[in-house]
């Protein structure tokens, strides 16, 4: 859960990243109150610590997959 909790935090933060590049406008901050506004800074604050979570997934081995036997 906290996985795809991450995963979805870093969607939000690539999108809006992905604005600031493309239009030079930062849709957190624009919602939020500012990029120094409280609420947007915690966004930020979240959107790195998923970051950081999610390099581990980068190392993260998959479970084999189940062989059925008869």
């Amino acid at each position: 859960m906290l996985d795809k909790i991450a995963l979805t935090l870093l969607v939000i933060g690539g999108i809006n990243w992905g604005s600031v590049g493309i239009f030079q406008f930062d849709l957190v901050a624009w919602i939020f109150g500012g990029q120094t506004g409280i609420v947007s800074r915690i966004i930020y604050t979240l959107v790195g610590l998923s970051a950081l979570w999610c390099i581990s997934l980068l190392f993260k081995e998959e479970p084999e997959p189940r062989r059925v036997t008869s």
